[in-house]
């Protein structure tokens, strides 16, 4: 008989992929993770009843919340990931050859562990890379205590609820504006703006108490259901989101990184927005 994995996010609204096999299935310290193959997605990873990446669409994701804000500051060495456990955002971002430096602090190392074992793809050997350092701490709480400053901070985090809704605070905001060196970047997961547009309208004005440029762009990820996803951003350079195609493609293209869904022209475009997310900024 099928198992399915029936995605608990929105109490209107269910997701149901199957479970033809499932690798690994545990209650850490924070969360409820599991971790199963599907026909269609290959290997997802689950936490709390919701769906965080799958081997088939990961790369939407997280190719959008790395090259956009990186290519766009162009000269960015040290990276911070807030979150990321799976390790798919050290490893679009560490393609930079510019980067130096890349912190990631996630909050269960479970997540880490397991997503090293059972989604070696999505790390792909980010977390060998010399440059590479792992920090198993609050993510909050980083951001307020360290001394260190970055150029781009990428919150890769869940939905504002546990132990992601601190990661959607003013104070937050605040303690990543502290983080960053002159001229950076940060960038936020802010959900799917049609089901979950309090993400988005609360993201806006809390975002502004600290920044001069406050904006979003969007991606199609299929597994989170409901159309365009949104990425905050935030910076007090206002240039950096004003750059024209020729300028991106000259910063990005002599990388010479492989991509799937990111490109220069998609990086421009991704910054125009729907009317009804520009609604929710009012």
């Amino acid at each position: 008989m099928t198992e399915w994995f029936t995605e608990t996010l929105h109490p209107w609204l269910a997701q149901r992929l199957t479970m033809d096999h499932v690798l690994f299935r545990t209650k850490t310290e924070h969360q409820d993770l599991i971790i199963f193959e599907n026909s269609k997605f290959g290997r997802v990873l689950t936490l709390d009843g919701v769906v965080q990446t799958t081997e088939g669409d990961e790369f939407v994701y997280h190719e959008m919340l790395t090259h956009v804000p990186l290519t766009a500051h162009g000269s960015a060495k040290r990276v911070l990931v807030i979150g990321g456990g799976d390790g798919g955002m050290a490893r679009e971002a560490l393609k930079h050859s510019g980067v130096v430096r890349l912190a990631m602090v996630e909050i269960d190392r479970s997540v880490v562990d397991m997503s090293r074992e059972h989604l070696p793809t999505l790390s792909a050997g980010a977390f060998d890379d010399p440059r590479f350092e792992l920090v198993i701490a609050d993510g909050a709480r980083y951001v307020a205590e360290t001394d260190d400053r970055f150029d781009v901070i990428i919150v890769d985090s869940t939905d504002p609820i546990g132990p992601g809704e601190v990661l959607f605070t003013a104070a937050f905001y605040a303690d990543c504006k502290r983080c960053l060196a002159e001229g950076g970047i940060l960038v936020t997961q802010n959900g799917v703006p049609f089901l979950q547009g309090g993400e988005v309208a609360n993201s806006w004005h809390r975002l502004r108490e600290s920044f001069t440029d406050v904006w979003f762009y969007v991606a199609a990820v299929p597994t989170y259901q409901g159309g365009h996803m949104a990425f905050g951003w935030a910076t007090d350079d206002a240039t950096k989101r004003q750059l024209d195609i020729t300028s991106i493609e000259g910063r990005f293209s002599p990388l010479g990184i492989d991509t799937r869904y990111y490109t220069p022209a998609v990086h421009q475009a991704a910054f125009a927005l729907p009317k009804f997310i520009l609604n929710l900024l009012s």
